[in-house]
């Protein structure tokens, strides 16, 4: 017994130590930059490329992310349906207590309603970010600091966020092409516990609408499908029904 125990203690201290190097391997500091005229301009830039002008005008918008969730975002009025599993929830996030949440065939109240809704609400604060990030980037709330990064990356904007969301703190340092197209950025955020993963942003695609969006991510060795995302100026442009959100208006 004595050394099971003994091969047990040498194998954590081995876990321990492997984790505690690849922290110190991988993690990185967060960026300082400065504020102002050039953080500015790089934000504008940046919205230009992915057509901000477009995505403002943009009522409705079709994804799935990394196959699993769905969605279906009336933007116009706030309003989206989020299917996974066998579980359906409309959310609306002007009104929480219009939300309705099924399983199956069974529409949920009480607690076991909330926790759907909560889940529902979790899920598309980060699935969407991961489709629309770029158009946050001067939203209220953020900090904007121009960085010129090591030698090789070229400039960046650090992006942080004081409010909003379910993880109000994250940072994140945005790289793009020559045009202001972003093309990776590197996370700070609450859930990642070394700072400064990287995730790229790929395949940019002009919609109907004119506003360009990614259809896939890469995050280390997995990829973020985003499903081919569809937009439109209402409902019946990316085939949904009309009535959809009847129910929770």
């Amino acid at each position: 017994m004595k050394t099971v125990l003994r091969v047990l203690l040498i194998i954590v201290v081995i876990i321990i130590a492997g984790v505690g190097v690849l922290y110190f391997t991988l993690n990185k500091p967060l960026p300082q930059g400065e504020r102002g005229q050039a953080a500015d301009a790089l934000a504008e830039k940046m919205l230009g490329a992915v057509n901000k002008v477009a995505w403002d005008s943009t009522n409705v918008i079709k994804w799935t992310f990394k196959g699993v969730h769905n969605y279906v975002w009336d933007k116009e009025h706030n309003l989206v349906e989020i299917t996974w599993d066998d579980k359906r929830v409309l959310l609306n996030l002007n009104d929480w207590e219009k939300g309705i949440a099924y399983e199956g065939e069974v529409e949920y109240t009480g607690d076991k309603r909330g926790e759907l809704l909560s889940t529902a609400y979790a899920y598309f604060c980060n699935d969407s970010f991961w489709l629309i990030a770029p158009f946050k980037i001067k939203e209220e709330g953020v900090i904007l600091q121009f960085v010129v990064a090591s030698e090789g990356e070229g400039e960046s904007l650090l992006v942080s966020y004081t409010s909003g969301g379910v993880t109000p703190g994250d940072s994140y340092q945005w790289f793009t092409d020559e045009n202001g197209l972003p093309t990776h950025y590197r996370m700070w955020v609450s859930i990642i516990p070394i700072g400064g993963v990287e995730a790229t942003w790929e395949n940019w695609e002009a919609k109907s609408t004119g506003v360009k969006l990614p259809n896939l991510h890469q995050l280390g060795p997995v990829a973020l499908d985003m499903g081919e995302p569809q937009t439109g100026n209402s409902l019946t442009d990316i085939g949904m029904s009309e009535s959809l959100f009847v129910a929770i208006k």
